[in-house]
């Protein structure tokens, strides 16, 4: 009898032990801090972008946390997967009752940021997702839909405008002609349209004084303009010349991929929440996530910002016309017709539903880029190797601009208040921000 009861007693002690073991290691799991779980999520991603390289868009974080040595010779998914999970667990586990706001909002993006990371490891490994499944769990984004008759109407009005006869496609590649900027020019014309660009960006929010960015022409590439942001205030922009350039695009890519753009975004976040916060999550841009849609959509949204209608319209007569040797004598109706094949964008990001859910081919989605985007063939099957290659990414562009106009002018920064609207834009710039936590 005493033997039982020394047996019994032995193991109520070793069930207490094991029961104080395990609370203790959930107490352990419990206080990992946000800070903790960036530096495993920085790096997790910088060793996915070894079997990726347009995984990770830029880094400026510590140089000690690059991986080192070569990759294995296939994806370790399981790895990557464990270790994402992980952490999503672990951010769901922290304590939110006395985080202040900001933290809220910096808890909220890095779960969104997550998630579009398991996401782009499941489908490194062949899992597919529908065109709107995808643009969900990557870019945290419902995109609309539209019926091609909405398109049409817009055409129409389109065609009441543009000079000559036959397929408006056509007329319009023939009529843009005029407007196109040589080659031996487009040097002079970016670099005049990105320093207009940055002063007037400079005016406005306070930058590193030793911010900066070197201009490239390249060819071959599946799209038109392109920054590297490389860290400390530094950004190679590269322009795509495999097609014409018009004179429009000189302001849009200033703008668009400097100031107040990417090189101005990621500039702000390295400055506001990395330097100051601390926040080394933020250190990483991957392509593949949330941040893409702010990203794009305010780089978009930004040429507005930088250049409202008349300022854009007088800065481009009188010193880029003039630069590129161009007539500026037909620039206001150009200029009308472009806004409404600006109307048209929506039919793009329908040609890749369609094309990337497999309902049609390739040259059936260039086929409708020619007819509701106005774009020469070639040009057409150029976009869809972007679709091939960054598929639903095309929503950032157009959904992102659209829902970041959406909210600094719902939040007073109209075309009448443009000093509110710089505000508001720098604000989003600085912060952490998702395409959910902007509705």
């Amino acid at each position: 009898m005493q033997t039982l009861k020394k047996t019994l007693l032995l193991i109520m002690l070793i069930a207490c032990w094991a029961c104080t073991s395990t609370k203790s290691e959930v107490e352990n799991t419990d206080v990992v801090t946000m800070d903790q779980l960036a530096e495993r999520y920085v790096k997790a991603v910088l060793k996915l972008g070894q079997y990726d390289s347009d995984i990770v868009d830029a880094y400026y974080g510590p140089e000690e946390w690059r991986p080192t040595g070569e990759p294995a010779d296939s994806l370790p998914a399981e790895e990557f997967l464990a270790e994402f999970k992980t952490i999503q667990q672990q951010l769901q586990a922290q304590d939110t009752t006395n985080l202040p706001a900001d933290e809220k909002r910096r808890l909220a993006m890095f779960k969104k940021q997550i998630i579009a990371a398991i996401t782009k490891v499941e489908m490194m490994q062949g899992k597919t997702y529908s065109f709107d499944e995808e643009a969900k769990l990557l870019y945290d984004a419902e995109p609309p839909r539209y019926e091609l008759a909405h398109f049409e109407k817009i055409l129409s009005a389109i065609d009441k405008q543009l000079p000559g006869k036959g397929p408006i496609a056509a007329r319009w590649d023939a009529y843009r002609a005029k407007f196109e900027i040589p080659k031996a020019k487009l040097d002079t014309v970016f670099n005049a349209a990105i320093a207009e660009a940055r002063t007037r960006t400079k005016a406005h929010y306070k930058l590193p004084e030793n911010e900066n960015f070197t201009l490239e022409f390249v060819t071959d590439k599946a799209w038109s303009g392109y920054n590297y942001y490389k860290g400390k205030g530094y950004s190679l922009i590269q322009i795509n010349t495999d097609f014409p350039i018009y004179i429009e695009r000189a302001i849009d890519l200033a703008s668009h991929e400097g100031y107040p753009g990417h090189h101005v975004f990621n500039v702000l976040l390295e400055q506001n929440l990395v330097d100051k916060k601390g926040w080394k999550e933020f250190s990483v841009y991957p392509l593949f996530s949330p941040q893409s849609l702010i990203a794009e959509g305010s780089a978009n949204y930004g040429i507005d910002v930088a250049f409202p209608a008349g300022d854009r319209m007088k800065f481009e007569k009188e010193v880029l016309f003039p630069l590129a040797g161009l007539n500026a004598a037909e620039a206001d109706r150009y200029y009308a017709i472009l806004d409404k094949i600006g109307q048209l964008d929506f039919a793009g990001n329908e040609a890749a539903r369609l094309y990337l859910n497999g309902e049609i081919t390739r040259v059936q989605a260039a086929e409708m880029l020619v007819k509701y985007n106005l774009y020469a063939k070639d040009k057409a099957l150029q976009r869809t190797r972007f679709m091939d290659k960054y598929r639903s990414y095309v929503i950032n562009y157009n959904l992102g601009q659209q829902l970041v106009r959406n909210y600094i002018e719902a939040n007073g920064g109209t075309d009448n208040n443009p000093e509110k609207r710089w505000e508001l834009f720098g604000e989003l710039l600085s912060n952490p921000n998702t395409a959910s936590m902007l509705r």
